[in-house]
């Protein structure tokens, strides 16, 4: 599978100059942990996640404490370019998802900005978005592997799906079995596939 087929088109995105206040309420309406920041043509500048938002902004409670404090006057930041990760990890929409699967795990980031050639944010994929790759059923993963291979003249090729493991029958000689395995790995969902 590549990006393309399972990243979020046109993410919800923030620049340098968008308010503290107005990411937090976007972050909190859409239910999502992070946003990609843009400059005025589409390139990526960085990401702000919720962390990077509530980090300097939250004062402190002088009841929280068991004898006075002194309350220091809080200057929180206003603006995302002022606390934006500006280093943030992408990667590019024609990347394989296991690629971007094993980025996202190594810096434990729930997403990653999808970027095309010229550098500009196309999408976003988070794991939310494999997770519900590999969730899909397996009828649904058969029928789209049958319709692929149907299209390519090889309707008399059997396909079985379970739990994400796909046996397709039929294909004689190495040719047709690697032609199989090819078509089969790029529908979302398979996770194994297997040629009788």
């Amino acid at each position: 599978m590549l990006v393309r087929d399972l990243m979020t088109p046109d993410p919800v995105t923030a620049t340098a100059e968008t308010g503290i206040k107005q990411a937090l309420t976007r972050l909190a309406d859409l239910g999502i942990t992070s946003m990609p920041v843009v400059d005025d043509r589409g390139r990526l500048c960085g990401i702000v996640s919720e962390a990077d938002l509530i980090r300097e902004v939250v004062p402190r409670d002088p009841r929280a404490q068991e004898r006075p404090v002194v309350v220091e006057p809080l200057y929180p930041p206003g603006t995302v370019g002022e606390v934006c990760t500006r280093s943030a990890a992408s990667v590019r929409i024609d990347d394989d998802v296991a690629s971007a699967v094993e980025l996202m795990t190594a810096l434990s980031a729930k997403s990653v900005p999808v970027l095309d050639d010229g550098g500009r944010l196309v999408g976003i994929l988070s794991r939310s978005d494999v997770v519900q790759a590999l969730a899909r059923s397996d009828d649904v993963i058969a029928a789209d592997i049958d319709d692929l291979l149907g299209s390519l003249g090889h309707t008399d090729w059997l396909v079985e799906v379970e739990d994400g493991v796909v046996t397709v029958g039929g294909p004689s000689g190495s040719p047709e079995q690697s032609l199989a395995v090819v078509v089969a790995r790029t529908v979302p969902g398979v996770v194994e596939v297997h040629v009788d």
